[in-house]
Parts: structure tokens; C-alpha cells; sequence
């Protein structure tokens, strides 16, 4: 029996589950989809790292065609609680107002939303499918915005996984649950920041990483460098795999 049965950053043949898709795996995928719309969506995913909410808001005005860059908005609500006294912001565990005092029985909840703004570079390639696209009439006008996509996430999601089946793309797994899934958009994602965990793991290449995704935390960014460090292990497993078979 082989290591690779076993260990969980392997291939498993039963499942043929795999950690990330590789290079290969993208190119396999983008080369699946049936039209233009899809072949440039997986090329975005995988090519910018972004998330598929940045993606899908993505407009014809965010994108320079010149300078071969796209600004990424990154929307994100979060609930602030406040007393009712006195206005102050209260944390989820107290029980008293840390402004007047007075013991905490109900708080007054408000969404706030904060945008996030980056600007990424594009490839070449990305660039001109853009520009085919736009000629085409690709882009979508909604809500007085010309998008680039003009679908929403559950169809970016049915897309993904489309590709995947055609192109005989293996499930993967998570390497933190166990859990097996499908191919899905943030795993385009999560295949961006390993190939570039893979080519620059310096402490420079890191910060422009967690910079490129959008992360507030380095330790968030960090996380790929452990799973692209996978690939030390399959290399130290095969060596041994004809000793394990007997």
C-alpha cells in the first residue's frame, strides 16, 4: 500500500482528491468553458487572486486598458453594537456599558459597511481577452453600472464547477477539515496565492501577496506558504512509495 493512500496532501486515488489546482489544472479549466463570458471569468479568478464578489463587481471603468490594471472594491458589512443609554460601542461579551455604566440588557445594532479599494496589475493575455470581450458587447449594463459579468454567484459558482467536470478536474480537499469539495471560484483563488507562494516565499513576496489579496492579516496570507509547502512532502513520499507498496 502506498504513502499516498494515506497521507492527506496527497492525491488520494480512491477519492482522487487533491490540496489545490495547479497551473495545469487552471489551463485544463479555462480551456473547458464553451464561450468567452466563461474562458475570461476563470481567467480573472485565477490570473488576479480576487474574490468572486470582487470579480462579479468589477466595471468597464475600473479597468485600464493602457496601463493593463483593474481596481478591485471590496465591500464588507459589519454589525456594530451600541447601548441604548448612551450611545457608546459595546463588545458581543458586555454586561455593563463601559461609557455610563448602566447593566446591559438590550443594544442597538447598526450595519456599517466599509469598501475597500486596490489596484492590481494585469497580464498581457487577461488584457486582450478583455478588450475581445468588450468588442463583442460582453459587459452588462445594471443598475447604471456597465459590468463585466453580468450574473451572480450562484451562476459564477455553476460555471466553475461545470468547467471542472468537463475538463475531469479531481475534487480537492481541505486540508484543515478533511472535508472533500468540488472546484469552486475562491478555490481559483486559493490556486493564485500558491502559485505565488511557490515562486516567492520571501518575506517581500509575502507582503505583496497578502497586499495583491486584500488581506488586513499576514497570518491569513500565511497560510498558503503551509500548503504550498505540501509539495517537500509528496517529493519526500515518493521516494519511498515502491518501499511502502511491498
Amino acid at each position: 500500500m502506498s504513502l499516498n493512500d494515506h497521507h492527506p496532501f496527497y492525491t488520494n486515488r480512491s477519492t482522487r482528491a487533491k490540496v489545490y489546482l495547479e497551473a495545469n489544472d487552471v489551463d485544463r479549466l479555462q480551456k473547458a468553458a464553451t464561450n468567452l463570458r466563461d474562458r475570461l471569468l476563470i481567467r480573472l479568478l485565477s490570473h488576479l487572486g480576487c474574490r468572486i464578489s470582487e470579480a462579479l463587481g468589477i466595471k468597464i471603468e475600473d479597468i485600464d486598458l493602457v496601463n493593463y490594471t483593474v481596481i478591485i472594491q471590496h465591500l464588507k458589512a459589519r454589525i456594530q453594537l451600541r447601548c441604548p443609554q448612551c450611545g457608546a460601542k459595546l463588545g458581543r461579551t458586555h454586561t455593563y456599558c463601559p461609557g455610563c455604566g448602566a447593566k446591559v440588557e438590550k443594544v442597538i445594532a447598526e450595519e456599517r459597511e466599509h469598501r475597500r479599494l486596490r489596484t492590481l496589475p494585469i497580464d498581457g493575455e487577461t488584457i486582450r481577452m478583455l478588450k475581445d470581450y468588450i468588442s463583442r458587447g460582453g459587459p452588462v449594463l445594471r443598475g447604471g453600472n456597465c459590468l463585466i459579468f453580468g450574473i451572480n454567484r450562484h451562476r459564477a459558482w455553476q460555471i466553475t464547477r461545470q468547467c471542472a467536470e468537463r475538463a475531469g478536474l479531481p475534487n480537492l480537499i481541505n486540508t484543515e477539515t478533511g472535508r472533500i469539495h468540488g472546484v469552486s471560484p475562491h478555490r481559483l483563488r486559493d490556486a493564485f496565492a500558491v502559485h505565488a507562494v511557490k515562486i516567492n516565499d520571501s518575506g517581500d513576496g509575502l507582503r505583496l501577496l497578502q497586499e495583491h489579496l486584500g488581506h488586513q492579516s499576514i497570518t491569513t496570507t500565511m497560510q498558503y506558504r503551509k500548503v504550498a509547502g505540501e509539495e517537500l512532502s509528496t517529493w519526500y513520499g515518493k521516494l519511498w512509495e515502491e518501499e511502502n507498496d511491498c
